[in-house]
């Protein structure tokens, strides 16, 4: 595990070192970022305080499909975040009321609101699995409602946030290598909103789709009850509660 100063985008430096060969499992956490990055090329507000931070993921021949590190990155954060909230309300500084949910891909949701951003980005063998957590601040977005660890009674290093969400990945690595995609996709449905939920899928393409949400198919992809009967399976998309 290495920690910088400031950097302008983990993610691009592990890639940069994945390309000269660095092994599997090295973590990369910066301070502070200069230009940080969320999905689809939008900028991510990085003051100091939260955490920045990439890992490398070097694929095997017998790994599952790439794709669900994703539902790995999201399962692993959402455990990690737990932890803490727990604590919280154990020292009665956490409201026991708030609910903490994922939302596909790999968005969480603290009462609602986003808390975090996860960034894969893919060059030859290596993924490399980046995550935006807001733990002292968050940015306000015109789409959507957002919010901090702070805000919720939870005070948190970022360091001692990754340790835990190291240890958390790991786990969850194994899993997915050893057992394959089902306990993974098992874990992000029991931690997700619940089947029924009203979403609207924003495409890549400028379309939207509105369902209800179905739960997810065997490769981690989003499925979607539309009003007509049918069943959607949405591969890309941002994806928004009704």
């Amino acid at each position: 595990m290495r920690t910088v100063a400031e950097t302008g985008s983990t993610n691009a430096d592990l890639l940069e070192l994945a390309r000269g060969g660095t092994e599997d499992g090295l973590w990369l956490r910066a301070i502070r970022q200069t230009a940080g990055r969320g999905r689809l090329g939008r900028d991510w507000s990085s003051p100091e305080g939260n955490l920045y931070a990439s890992t490398l993921v070097r694929l095997r021949p017998n790994d599952p499909p790439a794709a669900s590190l994703a539902l790995v990155a999201a399962v692993a954060l959402q455990e990690t975040v737990s932890t803490f909230l727990v604590a919280g309300i154990c020292q009665g500084t956490t409201d026991a009321s708030e609910t903490l949910v994922l939302k596909w891909p790999n968005d969480l949701l603290l009462a609602d609101a986003k808390l975090s951003g996860i960034l894969l980005e893919r060059a030859d063998n290596a993924v490399i699995v980046g995550y935006g957590v807001n733990i002292a601040h968050h940015p306000d977005l015109p789409d959507r409602a957002t919010t901090d660890l702070a805000a919720h009674g939870v005070v948190v290093e970022p360091a001692m946030f990754l340790d835990i969400l190291a240890d958390s990945f790991a786990r969850w690595i194994g899993r997915w290598r050893t057992e394959g995609i089902a306990p993974v996709r098992e874990r992000w449905v029991d931690c997700a909103h619940p089947a029924g939920t009203a979403l609207t899928a924003r495409l890549p393409d400028g379309s939207g789709i509105d369902g209800l949400f179905v739960g997810l198919d065997t490769d981690g992809a989003l499925i979607l009850r539309l009003a007509s009967g049918e069943r959607r399976v949405i591969h890309a998309a941002d994806v928004f509660l009704l």
